[in-house]
């Protein structure tokens, strides 16, 4: 008798995820400068981007009595696959934020100060004239210090862009985040070609331009290549490069950790297609030594 035995098909295996590499490792924020940058934060009631971005460089910065200052809140309208900041319906709209942001900048001493922001769509003018004064009261206050706004995405409100950008800040940085074909999973609300013109414009207004840019998201180095080469067609002077790092479950997952030769090699490469600084590192985000990209020659 001939007996037939049922075929077991093997149980699919899912690919192993990437092991967090040594390199990545971040020492916790202590010290006394750390905690005396909190307590501003915390009396102030300020929002940093250095806590609800989750930067792995908080201690670094902080200990040295600097911060990154989110102003707008703190709940974004986009929905980027990549972001730890929360997603909803804005409920603040502080107009008094921008003096406040101003005196904790006083009080901290600081030299070089970066602004940033939540999306805010739903404001018809993209929350510019809170960034304009944010930038006007620190200048009046601190004429000493120089600014970085690391600006969102306008949606191709132009008047907004120009309102932002005339507040007197020395540095004006606007994300790409990653390469063109990789927006519809990262930044679904968002359009590379509209953030290469943003860029374009920025400059056109006489501005020192910046972007940052995420990698381990799945991008190839030909990709790399392309975006840094639309970058500098668009009159891009400086570039961050930092390895993505996944926030929680929810967000996208690390396709690939990469090594610290090839941010090295990247940085090379960036720097002979035309741009004139580039921070690259697995550890670097948008505002780390953001001091020395004052005064980069261009």
């Amino acid at each position: 008798m001939l007996l037939t035995l049922p075929i077991v098909q093997p149980e699919a295996v899912a690919p192993a995820k990437p092991r967090k590499p040594d390199w990545l490792r971040v020492k916790l924020p202590v010290g006394r400068e750390y905690a005396n940058v909190r307590r501003l934060v915390d009396e102030h009631k300020l929002h940093t981007i250095c806590e609800s971005g989750n930067c792995p460089n908080m201690g670094e910065c902080w200990g040295a009595g600097t911060a990154t200052f989110m102003i707008l809140g703190n709940i974004c309208t986009r929905s980027c696959s990549f972001c730890a900041v929360a997603t909803g319906r804005p409920t603040e709209y502080d107009t008094d934020e921008p003096r406040r942001v101003a005196e904790a900048i006083q009080l901290m001493g600081v030299k070089h100060a970066v602004i940033t922001s939540v999306n805010r769509d739903e404001l018809k003018d993209r929350g510019a004239s809170i960034w304009h004064e944010t930038v006007v009261r620190i200048k009046q206050l601190s004429p000493e210090t120089t600014i970085e706004t690391l600006i969102p995405d306008v949606k191709a409100n132009w008047e907004a862009l120009d309102l932002m950008i005339a507040g007197g800040q020395e540095v004006v940085s606007h994300n790409v985040e990653t390469v063109g074909s990789l927006y519809r999973l990262v930044r679904p609300q968002a359009k590379y070609d509209r953030s290469l013109e943003q860029i374009r414009r920025t400059k056109a207004a006489g501005k020192r331009t910046k972007s940052g840019i995420m990698l381990g998201l799945g991008e190839t180095p030909e990709e790399m290549y392309q975006a840094m080469d639309d970058l500098v067609a668009n009159g891009l002077d400086i570039l961050t490069l930092g390895q993505y790092l996944q926030p929680t479950k929810r967000h996208l997952e690390v396709a690939e950790f990469i090594h610290p030769d090839l941010f090295a090699h990247y940085r090379e490469e960036g720097l002979r297609r035309g741009l004139k600084y580039v921070e690259s590192g697995p550890l670097v985000r948008s505002s780390y030594h953001a001091e020395r990209h004052v005064n980069v020659p261009i």
